[in-house]
């Protein structure tokens, strides 16, 4: 009886197969299952359950894995942990490519040496090649002193790749948990910073050195917590209480962004809910002083709950955030009345120009909602540089060749009048409510200024002096005599506004606009 052949074990195949798996679990552990522990315990997620939180399921690609440092100095020729301390690949949020990095604590405190600058420096190459964002999740201790000037130079090589990433693809950097030294240059110069509340700092010198050079103390938190970096410096553009809830803003924020600015911003047309726009009409206040809340015009005329806030607790005259309009996304830049009456300070200046700049380097339109009655007066505004952080938001603004919409809905005064998208800077369409009053400033200050001598000379200058600034207002605080001279567009009812936005992001979708060659423009940074 015929036997066909056994067939023959390749022993040599299946020893190499399960070297491979076992070196890919090992890479799996980091720093091993005692230091995975002790991120637990401290209430932080690893770098892996990270990546998962993040990327679409069963979509992310490692690369890099088995990467180790070459240094043999300080006792750490035995010690190379596979991966060095960061997982690097490529993966996809709603089905939309993306790269990143996930720093790992449990590896030497996360800190970065030129093993973990290359493979960090790679994923940013590859992103910037095929157009794609760019993600970071960082904790670290920062640099890795054993490694010396290569880790110092890991830093410069990720430093000079962020600015070559500028405004070609988006960059958003997620801080988990330490953020030291130098580190933090990297994350400041991407596009958008996320913390969470409990386990993320970032410092350029930390509580001790600042102890031991100023004699101040003070803690972590205070010093370079998510609270003083969501509410104080302006660092931070959302904070998360948990990680997970960091991350999933991180998701979010994406689904508003294009992959690169050769791409246009996606679309959303399937859940478009119209809001009830008659409540418009009764915002704003008969007081012309009286505050109101502006997100209440915002979340009306944009499409229901797509209004997506940043910088919510910095500078809080003035709002900033995207949401889609007919489905598509836009950048609103908006005065807010409850705070400051709404006044341009320069931390407003920089909060808006630095936003409107990345609106127009990924061709997200801007819609400016303006209620200011001028720039913050006061000794403290002057010495901080008003002029110059106001001349930002100018020069942003004229800079822009995106699709610019604006509409008054009340105060436009002064020099913030000419600032805040006025048709004076390359807005295409501008448009105001019949609440608006267009005046180089308000009615009672110009009464006093124009018949000072005649205020003087009267018995009861305060009955003069109301009766001369109501008829100054009628004539003058309104926006028709802006209108007449064409630099309004069109005047009209709170009702229309969100069906004029509409219909002027479709015609102005074909914008193009020619600028006078150059390197680049000299923003008064």
């Amino acid at each position: 009886m015929y036997q066909s052949p056994k067939k023959s074990i390749n022993t040599k195949d299946s020893k190499k197969k399960k070297e491979l798996s076992k070196l890919r679990e090992k890479s799996k552990l980091g720093g091993g299952k005692k230091r995975i522990q002790n991120q637990h315990e401290k209430g932080k997620l690893t770098a892996r359950e990270r990546i998962e939180i993040l990327v679409d399921e069963g979509s992310f690609v490692e690369l890099d894995e088995f990467v180790t440092h070459q240094n043999i100095r300080f006792e750490m020729a035995e010690n190379k942990p596979l991966g060095d301390g960061v997982i690097t690949g490529y993966a996809s949020i709603a089905g939309r490519s993306i790269f990143l990095y996930s720093q790992d604590f449990t590896v030497f405190g996360g800190s970065l040496g030129k093993a973990q600058a290359d493979k960090i420096c790679k994923v940013m190459d590859s992103a910037i090649k095929t157009g794609s964002p760019i993600v970071g999740l960082l904790d670290s201790g920062g640099a890795r002193i054993q490694e010396g000037v290569d880790s110092l130079a890991g830093y410069g090589d990720i430093f000079y790749r962020n600015t070559l990433a500028s405004g070609v693809i988006p960059q958003i950097s997620i801080v988990l948990g330490p953020c030291a030294g130098g580190a933090v240059y990297s994350p400041a110069l991407t596009d958008f910073i996320l913390m969470s509340k409990s386990n993320a700092f970032m410092f350029v010198t930390g509580p001790e050195v600042v102890k031991a050079v100023t004699g101040e103390e003070v803690s972590f938190y205070d010093l370079g917590g998510s609270d003083i970096h969501g509410s104080q410096t302006g660092i931070c553009h959302l904070v998360g209480e948990t990680e997970e809830e960091t991350i999933d803003l991180a998701r979010k924020l994406l689904s508003y962004l294009p992959q690169n600015n050769l791409d246009d911003a996606p679309v959303k047309f399937d859940e478009i809910e119209e809001n009830d726009q008659s409540e418009l009409s009764q915002i704003i206040p008969q007081e012309e002083n009286e505050p109101y809340d502006m997100k209440r015009i915002i979340k009306i005329i944009t499409d229901s709950d797509s209004f997506f806030e940043l910088h919510e607790d910095w500078a809080k005259n003035i709002v900033v955030g995207f949401a889609r309009i007919g489905g598509s996304t836009v950048g609103i830049i908006a005065n807010q009345p409850l705070f400051l009456g709404g006044a341009i300070d320069f931390h407003a200046s920089d909060k808006a120009s630095r936003f409107i700049r990345f609106c127009d380097s990924f061709n997200i339109p801007i819609l400016t909602i303006v209620d200011v009655p001028g720039f913050l007066p006061g000794i403290k505004q002057e010495h901080e540089g008003i002029i110059r952080h106001g001349a930002k938001l100018l020069f942003a603004y004229s800079e822009a060749t995106v699709p610019k919409i604006s509409v008054i809905v009340r105060k436009a005064y002064g020099g913030a009048y000419i600032v805040m998208s006025s048709k004076h800077l390359g807005t295409d369409i501008n448009l105001a409510w019949p609440t608006a009053e267009i005046a180089v400033m308000g009615s009672e200050g110009a009464v006093k200024i124009l018949y000072r001598k005649k205020l003087a000379s009267e018995k009861e200058p305060e009955k003069v002096l109301a009766k001369f600034s109501q008829e100054f207002k009628d004539e003058f605080a309104n926006p028709y005599q802006a209108a007449e001279k064409g630099y309004i567009d069109k005047v009209i009812y709170p009702k229309e506004s969100r069906r004029e936005i509409i219909f002027a992001l479709h015609i102005l979708q074909n914008k193009r606009e020619q600028t006078p060659k150059r390197k680049h423009g000299i923003s008064p940074v």
